[in-house]
């Protein structure tokens, strides 16, 4: 079995990643991070950690100063990888003139998917997440709720391996929060990757099977929630965040000033 393991390439593998802005802001350094297939993965860092350059470096929308990235052993600017992933962006950034159903269908053949096909498969995550009776809504009209089932919609209809989460539930109500937690379980139990970034340390604990810590734009920590309580000395998640975000600001902070 781990033979086999071994030779599975990740879901997502990234080495020496570094992204410095225009302005002089050096947001990721040397970054590594290797996302098994098949896992569960969070993500968890402060404000200016370096996860959205690290996200959007990821999805081609950020262009990296320095570094690889790789999605299931394809390059990660190819067009193979970028129709491997799927991400629910933290603000919903949906299109005010197309409804439920539009957004869903282009997005469809945005991917290469036939229009009968698209439309097919629009039909059924409208079904998956509820969405029915506002299928032909225009985007500003929904509530933030429906809006955040319309853009995990949107990022599954291509039926994507690795499935990039962004702050999917915040600003929800516990209700939806706990109905987005049951769909994305499902998910991963039929094979999905998850990536999941979120500021809510009991989800990342009760979802994931593994957690990297990001500061500093560097990864700080990673291993369990049980593993990195034990590591650290400490009896919640919190007191690990706290301990190991703050050094990776300080490290961060005295690269930037070398260079």
């Amino acid at each position: 079995m781990d033979v086999l393991a071994s030779q599975t390439p990740a879901a997502l593998g990234v080495k020496g990643l570094t992204k410095r802005y225009g302005d002089g802001t050096l947001a990721l350094h040397d970054l590594d991070l290797e996302v098994p297939a098949g896992s569960f993965f969070g993500l968890l860092g402060p404000n200016g950690a370096g996860k959205t350059t690290l996200i959007g470096a990821i999805c081609n929308l950020v262009r990296p100063t320095a570094g690889e990235i790789s999605v299931f052993g394809h390059e990660g600017s190819s067009m193979h990888a970028r129709r491997m992933i799927g991400i629910a962006e933290q603000e919903p950034n949906l299109d005010k003139f197309l409804t439920v159903f539009e957004t869903l269908l282009y997005h469809g053949g945005y991917y290469g998917m036939a229009k009968g096909e698209a439309s097919e498969r629009a039909e059924q995550m409208i079904d998956a997440f509820d969405l029915r009776a506002k299928r032909d809504v225009e985007a500003p009209k929904l509530s933030g709720g429906m809006r955040r089932r319309l853009l995990l919609a949107r990022a599954l209809l291509h039926r994507p391996n690795l499935v990039i989460l962004d702050e999917p539930t915040a600003g929800v109500d516990l209700e939806l929060r706990h109905e987005l937690w049951s769909y994305i379980r499902k998910l991963h139990e039929q094979g999905t990757t998850i990536l999941l970034t979120t500021h809510y340390l009991e989800e990342a604990e009760a979802l994931c099977d593994e957690i990297a810590l990001i500061s500093g734009g560097r990864i700080v920590a990673r291993d369990t929630a049980t593993g990195l309580k034990d590591s650290h000395g400490v009896g919640t998640l919190e007191e690990v965040y706290l301990k190991t975000v703050s050094s990776g600001r300080i490290a961060l902070a005295e690269e930037a000033a070398r260079t």
